[in-house]
């Protein structure tokens, strides 16, 4: 296919034009205009290239790409590594941060109530990215950090209440650790998201509640490997894999 048709096909799909997002969604780097062979990742980092590379691939799609705003503007040193990687190998470079995050069917966090066992109640805060839920069986503290665990490979970091029931949860992957206070504020008892900062610690315990800082890169796998399943069906011709970065963040 043709690679404005994917990208104004992934436009339409994720809802990318509702968004004032922090980096432009879509096409970033325009690559060969035939696109059969699509690599996915998280973030378009020099692996995820070098994979892509090797891999012969058309187009990368990723969750986090480039040209963030208040970043430096200068292509050097890593930056310039990376582009001119990318143009030497005629890769279309395709991102999509906030409608990722956002989507109501391949979703970051869609992903995670499908990963957890939750039932989303209501979305509210930044964009509707706060999602408000409830586990669908008795759930502890004990059992969340479990499942969590389990799903995402990877243990949390536990602040604030350690044990005891969950009835009401919050969650929003990635950096959204300033949410906690809005969760608290919906009645949850517990909220997960990917990073954690300082004062995070406090407004948990000072709040009753449980913090759960899972990884902004392991609660952020999933979403683009849902999207990646999505664009199979659709485009069957597609041949599409997925690259771990293994980030541990």
């Amino acid at each position: 296919m043709q690679i404005q048709e994917l990208v104004n096909y992934l436009d339409t799909y994720l809802n990318a034009s509702l968004f004032k997002d922090f980096a432009p969604n879509g096409l970033q780097v325009e690559g060969r205009n035939e696109v059969k062979r699509i690599v996915l990742g998280v973030t378009a980092c020099q692996s995820l290239i070098d994979f892509a590379v090797r891999e012969k691939a058309d187009a990368i799609l990723v969750h986090h790409g480039w040209f963030w705003k208040g970043e430096a503007v200068p292509v050097v040193g890593m930056k310039r590594r990376r582009l001119a990687a990318i143009l030497a190998a005629d890769i279309n470079l395709i991102g999509y941060h906030l409608p990722l995050d956002a989507h109501p069917e391949v979703g970051n966090n869609a992903e995670i109530a499908r990963l957890l066992d939750l039932t989303i109640e209501k979305k509210t805060g930044f964009y509707d990215l706060l999602n408000i839920g409830v586990p669908n069986s008795p759930t502890t503290v004990e059992d969340m950090v479990e499942r969590v665990t389990k799903a995402l490979n990877r243990k949390p970091v536990l602040v604030g209440r350690s044990s005891g029931p969950i009835k009401r949860i919050g969650w929003c992957t990635g950096a959204a650790q300033d949410e906690l206070l809005e969760a608290v504020n919906e009645g949850c008892d517990l909220y997960i998201s990917g990073e954690i900062s300082e004062r995070t610690n406090y407004e948990a315990l000072e709040n009753g509640v449980t913090y759960l800082a899972a990884g902004h890169h392991a609660t952020e796998r999933f979403g683009i490997q849902a999207l990646g399943r999505h664009l199979k069906t659709v485009f069957p011709n597609l041949e599409i894999q997925y690259y771990e970065s293994n980030n541990i963040v």
